[in-house]
C-alpha cells in the first residue's frame, strides 16, 4: 500500500490502527484524519490530539459536514450511511491517499450501513483483511504499549443514542453529552447510555449499577439530569433501564 489517511474517531480501532499504521509507514506514508462535529465527544477529539503529540502523528482535523445534510439529520435507519458518506466524501476532497477505517470482524454481525458507504468510496479496512476481531484489537493496542488506549469502553457516536425518525440537533447531542458525564461522575458506572426516545429519557446502566441505585437515588438523578435537558424535551420522563447495545436503532434495513 502507498501513502495511506487513517479516518481516526478517537475509539480504541482507529487509534490503534494509526499508532500501528505510523510506527510501520513513517510520518510522510500515513496522515490521520479526525473529524470534529457535536456528535462527538470533545474528549475523544482531545484523546486524538493528545495522542498525535506523543506520537508525532501528521494529524488534519476537519469538520465532515454530517449536520449540514438533511438526510442525516432526519435519522433515518440508515443514518450511519450517510454519516460516513460526508465523512469519506471530506477525506477524498483533502487528499488522493488510500483511506483507512478500523473496522473489525465484530462490526460484520451488525447492521453497519456505513461500511456500504465505505465500499462506495474504496476504502480498506486492515482488519477486516487480517480477519482480526475486538479483542485482538486490544491485544494488539496493550503490544504497542497503549495501555490507556487498550481498555477504552466502546463509545459510539452521540448520535447513536437519538431513536431513529428523532431528528438530530446540536442541542440534544450537548445534553446527552452532558448527561452521561452527570452520570458518570456521580455513579462510575462501567457502562452509561442517555437515549433519547419517542417516549421520553431513558439513562441505561450496566446490571451492576443499576442494582446500586435505590429509588430515592435515582429519583434524585433524574431531577439533576432534567436540569441539563434542553428546552425542546422540557417536561419529558426521565427513567433507567439496564443497558442494551444498539437499543436506539428501532426498524428493519431499508
Amino acid at each position: 500500500m502507498g501513502p495511506a489517511v487513517v479516518a481516526v474517531s478517537g475509539g480504541v480501532d482507529s487509534m490503534t490502527l494509526s499508532v500501528l499504521a505510523h510506527r510501520i509507514k513513517g510520518r510522510d506514508g500515513v496522515t490521520m484524519m479526525h473529524a470534529v462535529s457535536p456528535a462527538v465527544p470533545p474528549e475523544a477529539t482531545e484523546r486524538v490530539r493528545s495522542r498525535a503529540q506523543m506520537e508525532g502523528w501528521r494529524l488534519d482535523i476537519i469538520d465532515a459536514g454530517e449536520m449540514a445534510d438533511e438526510r442525516y439529520r432526519q435519522n433515518p435507519v440508515n443514518r450511519c450511511f450517510f454519516c460516513k458518506t460526508n465523512l469519506y466524501g471530506t477525506i477524498a476532497r483533502h487528499t488522493a491517499d488510500q483511506i483507512l477505517s478500523g473496522a473489525n470482524t465484530d462490526d460484520l454481525g451488525e447492521y453497519r450501513p456505513g461500511l456500504d458507504a465505505a465500499r462506495q468510496h474504496g476504502v480498506r479496512h486492515p482488519y477486516l483483511e487480517a480477519g482480526i476481531s475486538k479483542q485482538a484489537v486490544r491485544a494488539l493496542a496493550r503490544s504497542l504499549g497503549l495501555g490507556d488506549v487498550s481498555e477504552l469502553p466502546a463509545s459510539p457516536c452521540l448520535s447513536s443514542r437519538v431513536e431513529t425518525l428523532i431528528p438530530i440537533d446540536p442541542e440534544t447531542l450537548g445534553a446527552i453529552h452532558r448527561v452521561e458525564t452527570l452520570v458518570a461522575g456521580t455513579l462510575a458506572p462501567k457502562t452509561v447510555r442517555c437515549r433519547v426516545r419517542h417516549s421520553g429519557v431513558v439513562v441505561e446502566l450496566d446490571a451492576a449499577s443499576l442494582e446500586a441505585t435505590d429509588e430515592a437515588g435515582r429519583a434524585a438523578l433524574s431531577a439533576s439530569i432534567t436540569l441539563l435537558l434542553p428546552q425542546s424535551l422540557a417536561g419529558i420522563d426521565v427513567t433507567f433501564a439496564p443497558y442494551r447495545n444498539g437499543s436506539a436503532f428501532v426498524g428493519a434495513r431499508p
